[in-house]
């Protein structure tokens, strides 16, 4: 499993969104669950000097879709649904979002994740719904 999991660390890091603006980010994916880091910039800010909740969203949703990933390993899964509650904000340091499988079934998989500041404090979390689709886990879509 440690090739699979290294594939689609690979297939994060290496995806055109992450490489365009998300530069900084860590990813680490192990059996159900998948941790990913981020350097707050200030490109992320909304007007109030803060990371826009859209990259919230985007670290939670990434953090619990490759813990379910992890377990999928024909093919790629996607978000049927997710749900974020944001807490407090954060406009410096480095962020970390934990994600972890709950539930699986043969075609459903419910994940959550959370979101951590440095000082540990959780700054959102989120719980999202997965279903496996029809495409393979190939070099063409970055899995290599």
């Amino acid at each position: 499993m440690e090739e699979h999991y290294r594939k689609l660390e690979r297939m994060y890091l290496n995806a055109n969104f992450n490489k365009e603006i998300y530069q900084s980010t860590k990813i680490e994916i192990d059996e159900e669950k998948a941790e990913i880091q981020l350097t707050i910039e200030p490109k992320y800010f909304h007007a109030l000097g803060a990371i826009h909740g859209s990259v919230y969203f985007k670290l939670l949703d990434d953090a619990a879709f490759f813990a379910v990933n992890s377990i999928v390993t024909d093919v790629f899964v996607l978000t049927t649904s997710f749900n974020i509650n944001l807490v407090r904000p954060a406009n410096s340091g480095i962020i970390t979002a934990r994600g972890k499988v709950k539930f699986k079934s043969r075609n459903l998989f419910i994940a959550e994740s959370t979101l951590i500041n440095e000082e540990g404090k959780e700054i959102a979390f989120g719980t999202g719904h997965f279903a496996k689709s029809k495409v393979a886990l190939t070099e063409e879509i970055g899995y290599k």
